[in-house]
């Protein structure tokens, strides 16, 4: 019994793998359709294309997804999605911002509030909490791209402005008008990044005890599940010791 009841799990966590995937290649594919039908298919003279399609390279994405994907853009039954940020408050008045691709936003503004509203925040106005955050440019490599000085020294000769090195990885941060200059330089010196994306870096952080952060990464966590949103900031911070804890529980 107790093979049987491990098998179950196993595959219960694949299950759980293979639909979180999913829904990775789901937003990355959307992604890769409103750059391409913005820009133009050819990722050599459309940066945002270029950049989505890199992100999707380094998820594994196949081949064939990604040339649908930048089809799909060019087709007369080419869905018209646009891009919309919410902002608002989660619990401990953390700032919180979703960026979402949507075909119709009455139906994402509802589940975006509706989410907030479940968690104990509360959806803001446009501004209301974007200006408590710096809109930079972050690109992130793998541990075996090289130790933290390697790294460093490549991120200043590329034109960065900060690395963060830990067990992890690296994340290098760069003006948002030099993103695509920065990541170009790095491809060059270390190879093909993790992810290159745009992202919004909070200014100041705000702390959280265990019971308002089991309830901000519910929060997160449902907003990252809807299938419309696409990215999700905030300004909180968790302690090793509650991490544990909630990790544990």
């Amino acid at each position: 019994m107790a093979g049987h009841s491990q098998f179950k799990n196993i595959m219960h966590r694949k299950g759980r793998q293979d639909a979180k995937r999913s829904k990775i290649f789901a937003k990355l594919s959307r992604e890769i359709t409103v750059a391409a039908k913005l820009g133009g298919p050819d990722p050599e003279s459309n940066p945002r294309l270029r950049l989505a399609i890199q992100n999707a390279r380094a998820q594994s994405m196949p081949k064939d997804n990604i040339e649908r994907a930048i089809n799909r853009s060019t087709g007369g039954d080419a869905e018209n999605y646009e891009e919309v940020r919410y902002e608002g408050y989660g619990p401990g008045g953390t700032a919180v911002i979703v960026e979402a691709l949507t075909d119709n936003r009455n139906r994402t503004a509802s589940s975006v509030r509706s989410t907030f509203s479940k968690y104990g925040g509360n959806l803001g106005e446009t501004g209301s909490v974007s200006f408590m955050f710096d809109r930079v440019g972050e690109i992130v490599y793998k541990p075996e791209a090289g130790d933290a000085d390697t790294i460093m020294e490549a991120a200043i000769e590329a034109g960065a402005d900060d690395v963060i090195s830990d067990e992890n990885g690296h994340i290098i941060i760069c003006a948002f008008e030099d993103l695509g200059q920065v990541s170009s330089a790095l491809t060059e010196a270390l190879g093909e990044p993790e992810s290159v994306k745009t992202v919004w870096k909070p200014k100041t952080m705000t702390e959280l005890g265990e019971e308002k952060a089991a309830t901000m990464l519910k929060l997160i966590q449902a907003l990252e599940d809807d299938d419309d949103v696409q990215n999700v900031y905030s300004n909180f911070e968790v302690s090793d010791e509650v991490m544990e804890k909630l990790a544990n529980a």
